[in-house]
C-alpha cells in the first residue's frame, strides 16, 4: 500500500513543484517578460523552464536541507512513519508558505472551506494555506509582470505614432520596435536586473 501511494504521490510531484514553490511565480514573471520583449520563441520554453527550476532550486535550498535533515533522514532509517514523516514536514511547509501569502487570500479560503480563524499559522490547514498560497504568487507574478511591460509599451507606442506619422503604413510597428526592445534590453543588463530582482523577492 504504500508503494501505492508513493507512486500516486510522484504523479503529483510536478503540480506540487509548480504550485507550492517558487516556480510558479518565476516562470510567470519570465513569461511576461518574454511577451513584452515581442521574441514569441526566444527563449525557448524549455530556456525559461530550465532556469526557473534552478532557481526555484536555489530558493528552496534551506528548506529542503531543513526536510531532509528532520524528516527524510529519520524517515530512511526507520526511526518515524510515514505518517510521523508527513507531521514533522508541515510546520517547515507552512513557515516558508506563510512569508508569501496573503492574509486575504487566507481568509477567502477559510471562508470557501467554511473553517473558522486559526490562532497561528500553525494551525492552518495545508488545503487552506496551499491554495491562498498560489493566488498571492498568481497577483504578485502577474504585478511584476505588468511592472516589466511599461517600459517596452512606451517603445511601441513611440515606434507606432512615428511609423504612422511618416506614412509607413505598410510595415507592422511591432518589426520595427522589436530590435529597439532588444537593444535597450541588453544596454540594461536586463537579465541581471530582472533575475537578481526576482531572486530578492523570496
Amino acid at each position: 500500500m504504500q508503494i501505492v501511494l508513493l507512486l500516486a504521490a510522484l504523479t503529483l510531484l510536478p503540480a506540487i513543484i509548480m504550485s507550492v514553490t517558487p516556480f510558479l511565480r518565476i516562470t510567470l514573471v519570465l513569461h511576461f517578460l518574454r511577451q513584452a520583449l515581442g521574441t514569441q520563441t526566444a527563449p525557448s520554453n524549455q530556456v525559461l523552464l530550465g532556469l526557473a527550476l534552478f532557481l526555484t532550486t536555489l530558493i528552496m535550498q534551506p528548506v529542503t536541507s531543513q526536510l531532509a535533515d528532520t524528516v527524510w533522514g529519520p524517515l530512511q532509517r526507520g526511526d518515524i512513519t510515514l505518517d510521523q514523516a508527513a507531521d514533522k514536514a508541515a510546520p517547515t511547509l507552512k513557515q516558508f508558505l506563510s512569508k508569501y501569502t496573503r492574509e486575504k487570500d487566507v481568509a477567502l479560503m477559510l471562508e470557501l472551506s467554511k473553517q473558522g480563524s486559526p490562532n497561528s499559522v500553525s494551525d492552518l490547514d495545508l488545503r487552506v494555506l496551499v491554495p491562498a498560497y498560489v493566488l498571492s504568487e498568481l497577483r504578485t507574478g502577474f504585478q511584476i509582470g505588468a511592472v516589466l511591460f511599461l517600459p517596452f509599451l512606451v517603445i511601441d507606442l513611440v515606434v507606432a505614432s512615428i511609423t504612422l506619422a511618416i506614412g509607413m503604413v505598410q510595415l507592422p510597428p511591432v518589426m520595427v520596435s522589436a530590435p529597439f526592445k532588444i537593444l535597450l534590453f541588453v544596454l540594461v543588463d536586463g537579465w541581471n536586473l530582472v533575475i537578481g530582482s526576482l531572486v530578492k523577492t523570496f
